[in-house]
């Protein structure tokens, strides 16, 4: 073989190593990035599930303490079980909260509640109170087991 070959081919090589030992560190960059916002996205979910976890015992023992609506309570109790513990809604007594929820669901809220007529109001107002009058006593007892129930960790 002759020397020109030979030097073109060990020259040839040490391109091809070069070329593989940058796309090699590339690679291990882009992985380690992608580690890193991995990590990062999951902290933040475990965050939000804790604020969420105490968003839930605080309106737990606002129920108990009487110093929020009830409807009010299981409206806000439903959605936030509905990010932390779904299969919570479907069992007793926690079922409570997705049944006062499916009740009101239909009555506006916020600034819809404020466009609505008076009167109108007035009548969904009755309404909901009869149904935290009719389901008082489990929603208490469902506030109380929430907030003592122990939460899994994700």
């Amino acid at each position: 073989m002759p020397q020109w070959l030979q030097w073109t081919l060990i020259i040839a090589g040490l391109i091809a190593i070069a070329l593989l030992l940058a796309f090699i560190r590339r690679q291990v960059r882009t992985l380690a990035e992608n580690r890193r916002r991995q990590k990062k996205s999951e902290d933040f979910n475990q965050k939000r599930r804790k604020d969420m976890i105490d968003s839930i015992r605080v309106i737990a023992m606002a129920v108990e303490a009487d110093q929020v609506e009830y409807s009010e309570a299981c409206l806000r109790l439903k959605g936030l079980l509905d990010h932390v513990a779904p299969e919570l809604l479907s069992q007793s007594p926690y079922r409570i909260f997705q049944e006062v929820h499916d009740k009101l669901e239909h009555m506006p809220t916020h600034r819809a509640r404020q466009a609505t007529d008076t009167r109108f109001v007035e009548k969904m107002d009755k309404e909901r109170f009869n149904v935290e009058k009719a389901h008082a006593d489990e929603i208490r007892r469902a506030a109380t087991a929430i907030r003592h129930h122990a939460f899994e960790e994700k």
